[in-house]
C-alpha cells in the first residue's frame, strides 16, 4: 500500500479534478458509512477536525455522548474512477479511524478494534498477519423503477463462459475498475449457482485486507447497477442452490519469513500452524456468530452445498471447516470456508486472529486431519472422530459467542454488547415472522 503524504493528497485532488470527498469508515454490522464533504473541507479533513453524530450509528454511542472524530488513513486515499455531473468531475474516498472528544480511540470502532488485536500479535514476536479473501456474489434483474428483482440474468454454471455467462461484461467491468484502483486481482469467473461469481484478488496485511473487501463490495454494487443489475452479497438468497461465501486465506509472518512453513513436516506446516489450527478449532462454534452474522447465514450453512458444516480440517479435502492449501513456502496459509460475505471483515478477522494466538500462547495440540468426505461419513463415524457441528442457527451461535471469554476479547466489551443486543433483536424478529412454507404446510393439514 502506499503511503501517501497530505501534501500528495492535495496534490492529487488538484490534478484529478476531484470535488467531493467520502469519508468512509464502517458499523459493527459491517455496513459502509460516509460523510461526504467538498474538496474545500480537505485541510481541514487532515487535521483531524472532522466531526460527526456518533449516535446515528448503530453500536456506536449514546445521544448523549454524540460527536465523534472520523481520522483518516492517510494511505487509503483513492479516486473513484467514474466522473460524476456533465464534467470531469471526480470523487475521492478516505477510510477513516473513530475516535473520541477527549483524543483517544473509539472501542466501538471495528477497525480500531482489528488494530488492537494486531498488538497483541505483534507483542508474541510476530510481524504482519496477512488476508487473502474470495468473496462470492449474486446479480439480479432490476425493475424499470430501480427495485431488484429475483430474477437471473443466467442459468450457467461453475466456469462457465460467454455466451451463456450473461453477467461476463458486467464481471469483467468490476474487475477493470478494480485493477484501476491499485487491486491485483488473480482471478474472475462464474460460481455453482445460477447468476453466482467470484473474483479473488492478491492477499494483504490485515487491515488494508479488510479495506479491500469493503472498497471492493461498493465497486461493486455500483458497477452492476449501471449494468441494469443488482448485486448482492447476502449469503444465501435462493433456495436449492449453493450460497455465497468468503473463505479467509489466514497466514503468519514473523522476521524469518512464513511463520506457517517447515519443510521438514510431512504437511510442510510448522508447529506455529498446527497451534494456530487447534485455536481456530477450540474457538469455532464462539466466532461462527460474528463470521456467519445473519438469520441467513444459516440458510447456507447445510449439508449437499459445498459449504462446512462439520468442524474439522484437511490437508486434502474441500468438505472441513478449514483447509490447508497445497501451495507451501511463503504461500502456506490456513483456508477458513465458513465465512460468507455478510460478516464485518474487522471483526471476523479479529476473532479468528485471537482464536489463532490462544492456541499459540497455549501451546495447543490440534486433532488429526480428517482426509475423508465428511458429507459421506454417518453421524457414528463423525462422533468417533470427535468432529462437531457448527451452529445451526444464529440463536445458537449466539449461545457459543457468549460462553467464549476468548471470542470476546477479541471484540471487547463495547463492540460484544452492542453485537449480542443487535442480534438478540434480529432473532426475534425473525421468531415472529410466518413463512409461506409455514403456511403451505400447515394450513390444510391441521
Amino acid at each position: 500500500m502506499k503511503k501517501f503524504t497530505a501534501e500528495e493528497i492535495r496534490d492529487s485532488a488538484t490534478e484529478q479534478n476531484v470535488r467531493f470527498l467520502r469519508l468512509m469508515f464502517t458499523d459493527i454490522d459491517g455496513t459502509i458509512k460516509n460523510v461526504e464533504v467538498p474538496i474545500s473541507q480537505l485541510n481541514k479533513v487532515l487535521d483531524n477536525q472532522m466531526m460527526f453524530d456518533g449516535s446515528s450509528i448503530d453500536g456506536f454511542v449514546r445521544i448523549e455522548e454524540s460527536d465523534m472524530y472520523l481520522c483518516p488513513d492517510l494511505a487509503t486515499w483513492l479516486v473513484f474512477p467514474w466522473e460524476i455531473g456533465t464534467g470531469k468531475d471526480k470523487v475521492a474516498r478516505l477510510i477513516c479511524d473513530i475516535y473520541n472528544p477527549d483524543g483517544t480511540p473509539f472501542a466501538g470502532d471495528p477497525r480500531t478494534n482489528l488494530k488492537r488485536v494486531l498488538k497483541e500479535m505483534e507483542e508474541l514476536g510476530f510481524t504482519e498477519f496477512n488476508l487473502g479473501p474470495e468473496p462470492e456474489l449474486f446479480l439480479f434483474k432490476i425493475y424499470e423503477k430501480g427495485k431488484q428483482t429475483l430474477l437471473l440474468n443466467d442459468d450457467v454454471g461453475y466456469f462457465d463462459l460467454a455466451p451463456m455467462d450473461l453477467g461476463e461484461n458486467c464481471r469483467s467491468e468490476i474487475v477493470l475498475q478494480l485493477e484501476d484502483m491499485g487491486f491485483e486481482i488473480e482471478a474472475s469467473h462464474h460460481e455453482t449457482a445460477p447468476g453466482q461469481h467470484e473474483i479473488d484478488w492478491k492477499y494483504a496485511d490485515a487491515v488494508e485486507a479488510c479495506d479491500n473487501i469493503q472498497t471492493f463490495k461498493l465497486i461493486v454494487k455500483t458497477v452492476a447497477r449501471q449494468h441494469g443489475l443488482h448485486a448482492t452479497f447476502m449469503p444465501k438468497p435462493l433456495q436449492g442452490v449453493s450460497g455465497s461465501g468468503m473463505h479467509f486465506n489466514m497466514s503468519l509472518f514473523n522476521q524469518e519469513g512464513n511463520a506457517f512453513c517447515d519443510e521438514t513436516d510431512d504437511l510442510g506446516l510448522s508447529k506455529t500452524a498446527y497451534q494456530f489450527l487447534a485455536g481456530t478449532m477450540k474457538h469455532a462454534l464462539a466466532f461462527t456468530a460474528i463470521c456467519n452474522p445473519t438469520v441467513n447465514s444459516y440458510k447456507r450453512l447445510i449439508p449437499g452445498y459445498e459449504a462446512p458444516v462439520y468442524v474439522a480440517w484437511s490437508a486434502r479435502n474441500r468438505s472441513p471447516l478449514v483447509r490447508v492449501p497445497s501451495s507451501r513456502g511463503m504461500s502456506t496459509r490456513v483456508e477458513l470456508r465458513s465465512v460468507d460475505p455478510s460478516a464485518n471483515p474487522y471483526l471476523a478477522l479479529a476473532v479468528l486472529l485471537k482464536s489463532g494466538l490462544d492456541g499459540i500462547k497455549n501451546e495447543m495440540e490440534v486433532a488429526e486431519p480428517i482426509d475423508r468426505n465428511i458429507y459421506r461419513m454417518t453421524s457414528e463415524e463423525r462422533h468417533e472422530r470427535g468432529i462437531i457441528d457448527l451452529p445451526s442457527t444464529l440463536h445458537n451461535a449466539l449461545k457459543y459467542l457468549r460462553e467464549d471469554e476468548v471470542v470476546k476479547e477479541a471484540l471487547g466489551s463495547h463492540i460484544y454488547n452492542s453485537f449480542i443486543t443487535a442480534k438478540r433483536v434480529e432473532w426475534a424478529a425473525y421468531r415472529e415472522q410466518v413463512s409461506e412454507w409455514e403456511q403451505e404446510k400447515y394450513m390444510t393439514l391441521y
